[in-house]
């Protein structure tokens, strides 16, 4: 578990530009459960490619013309619940972090992984996930 103090600016990243902060289970499941229309899931993290790409480009992608109903974040190493939570919702892919997944009426519609976030950079993440976004919302 990471020290609150640690993560504050990491989580900030996000919650600044409209993500709403699920910290329980109880969170991702009111917010991914039957949900109507679409919601996008960032699955923070304190590592690298975190800070260099995966934030910088989601951030840079919320400045579309479309964008989906819901803005979400949890964080991996900190909100244990809710990170394990919304991988059941994210199956069958495995755990990674950070990770970014697109749902449209409940269901997982794309999938980003680690792997895909590590090795690019921010604007070519941010350029796909406006493409995303324009296709589901």
């Amino acid at each position: 578990m990471y020290p609150p103090e640690l993560v504050a600016p990491m989580k900030a990243d996000l919650t600044q530009v409209g993500f709403k902060e699920l910290l329980t289970a109880e969170d991702v499941e009111t917010a991914l459960a039957k949900q109507e229309g679409t919601s996008f899931l960032v699955v923070n993290s304190v590592c690298g490619c975190a800070a260099g790409a995966a934030r910088p480009a989601v951030k840079e992608a919320v400045k579309n013309d479309k964008l989906p109903n819901n803005l979400l974040t949890v964080f991996a190493g900190v909100d244990s619940e809710a990170v394990q939570k919304a991988r059941e919702f994210m199956a069958p892919y495995p755990p990674s972090s950070p990770s970014m997944a697109m749902f449209k009426d409940g269901k997982l519609v794309h999938f980003i992984e680690r792997h895909q976030i590590e090795g690019n950079n921010a604007e070519a993440i941010s350029e796909h996930l406006k493409q995303v976004f324009n296709h589901f919302c």
